[in-house]
């Protein structure tokens, strides 16, 4: 199992080359195709057309978001041009509300799509959509990167979250070729339930599955001592000198799967640490 199919998606010039250089080494490594998609991003009809409202505003935001789009492939196709990976570049203009559909198409047909963080200095709402609908409409799993650079790490220790939830699971496996290629897999359980079906062995089914894959694993079994999991998960992964996080994504609601919940929000907001997520 490797990743062959990564996709990263740009919405604006800032980091766009560092993001670009991170998503070209983690390609590089799985030799894997690279898809970047270059968005346009039209903020004026974020809920639709606003009736009495100018033609000419709306064409002038298209053509606005157009140019924007096109500036960001030329930059991706420049940068790439010499890169020894095989990438394509594709273009869209959307509406904030547009934004869903597109990115869940394209992330659904991906093996793993690579964002920077959603939050913070430079990002803005499109960010956060983009990375949501990459997991609820997409199903793929999202690596976040909080900071971008010409060289990813080689996550040679991981962090794996672990509370027998069908997310945890499908984190577990979607990061399965990372972790194969770490030196050490540390399972991490918060205040595992004390009548669970894992109350004498915790951990030990996953860590049985992922030792048959070739991973090698050891379990960490922790006391809540912190207000949030988020707070217990991101020291817990300084502690062990780890390089990546690797969780389930959450949403605040199984009926509206399109807002991440508190955890995972918490954890990506203040993290300084790449994390894997996945649904």
């Amino acid at each position: 199992m490797a990743y062959k199919s990564i996709c990263t998606f740009l919405a604006s010039d800032t980091d766009a080359v560092a993001q670009l250089d991170s998503a070209a080494s983690l390609a590089a490594r799985f030799d894997a195709h690279l898809e970047v998609c270059c968005l346009g991003i039209d903020t004026t009809q974020s809920v639709g057309f606003y009736a009495g409202a100018p033609a000419i505003i709306y064409q002038d935001a298209l053509d606005t978001a157009q140019a924007s789009a096109n500036a960001l492939a030329q930059t991706a196709k420049d940068h790439l041009r010499g890169a020894n990976i095989r990438w394509g570049v594709d273009t869209a203009v959307l509406t904030l509300g547009g934004i869903n559909s597109f990115v869940g198409l394209k992330a659904r047909f991906s093996d793993l799509v690579i964002l920077p963080r959603p939050y913070g200095e430079h990002r803005g709402p499109q960010d956060e959509i983009t990375a949501e609908a990459a997991l609820f409409d997409g199903d793929s799993p999202v690596l976040i990167l909080p900071e971008l650079g010409t060289e990813l790490p080689k996550f040679n220790k991981i962090v794996l979250a672990w509370n027998q939830s069908d997310e945890a699971l499908h984190a577990a496996r979607a990061a399965l070729p990372l972790m194969q290629n770490a030196d050490l897999v540390n399972i991490v359980i918060v205040d595992p339930p004390a009548h669970g079906v894992e109350r004498s062995d915790p951990g030990g089914l996953l860590t049985q599955m992922l030792a048959r894959h070739g991973v090698q694993v050891d379990v960490s079994v922790i006391a809540k001592t912190l207000p949030r999991i988020s707070d217990m998960l991101r020291r817990h992964a300084t502690d062990q000198a780890a390089d990546l996080l690797v969780i389930g994504a959450y949403s605040h609601s199984r009926l509206r799967q399109a807002i991440l919940g508190g955890t995972t929000r918490n954890l990506l907001e203040e993290t300084n640490l790449p994390v894997f997520m996945a649904r």
